[in-house]
């Protein structure tokens, strides 16, 4: 068997099971009420005082699984909740923006967008692989219930172009998951998923470590903690 942090470093991808308990699960899931009421979830969830507490309780507990360093800190947090009245389904495609203080006066990052009142940037390949996402399961994703769907070990290629994504080699991995289990991936994995078929819930809290330190002048939004 191959440690979480061997499938991480080869696949890109590994999942901790049952990290949290369903008790925590409900708990915060009563935080989410009313989030996806008009959308799919938000990005900006780190802002909120209980998410802060949860980060850091997430970073701990990945420091001692010893897949995230010691001097990581978490940039963001997003939601997500799949339902019937809130589906839908995500080409393949890699993580390439992330939240900055400011537009990035540097050669190597580029994309700058306004997404919620934050300003997001897409860094070099060499930033975006310190980057760890941790996405915590709030409840059981089947499926059924439209869960990722992975190509492992395409997180080491670098930024893909359209044409290298769309003919990726390999076999696609789904990634189900339990309330509670923590799916970890890089943000330069190939990932997609479908629309759930199902009439359940997926709620999903996606949490994005990272050094505290960017390079080229960036700086993360002063939320990053």
């Amino acid at each position: 068997m191959r440690s979480a942090t061997e499938r991480l470093e080869q696949d890109g991808f590994a999942l901790l099971p049952a990290l949290f308990s369903a008790a925590d699960c409900q708990a915060f899931a009563q935080h989410t009420q009313g989030l996806a009421s008009e959308r799919a979830g938000t990005r900006n969830l780190l802002h909120a005082s209980w998410c802060q507490r949860l980060a850091t309780d997430l970073a701990a507990r990945l420091m001692a699984a010893g897949v995230l360093p010691s001097e990581a800190i978490a940039v963001q947090c997003t939601y997500f909740e799949k339902t019937a009245a809130h589906n839908w389904l995500v080409a393949p495609h890699q993580d390439l923006s992330i939240p900055v203080a400011a537009p990035v006066p540097h050669v190597d990052w580029g994309g700058v967008a306004q997404k919620e009142g934050v300003t997001y940037a897409q860094p070099p390949a060499r930033v975006l692989s310190q980057l760890l996402a941790a996405r915590l399961h709030l409840d059981p994703c089947c499926t059924d219930d439209g869960p990722l769907r992975v190509r492992p070990g395409s997180h080491v290629s670098g930024v893909l172009t359209p044409a290298q994504i769309s003919t990726w080699p390999g076999a696609e991995v789904t990634c189900t998951a339990d309330a509670g289990d923590v799916l970890l991936m890089r943000p330069l994995l190939l990932h997609a998923s479908s629309k759930a078929s199902g009439t359940s819930r997926r709620r999903v809290l996606h949490f994005l470590f990272g050094p505290a330190q960017l390079p080229d002048g960036a700086r993360w939004p002063s939320i990053a903690s």
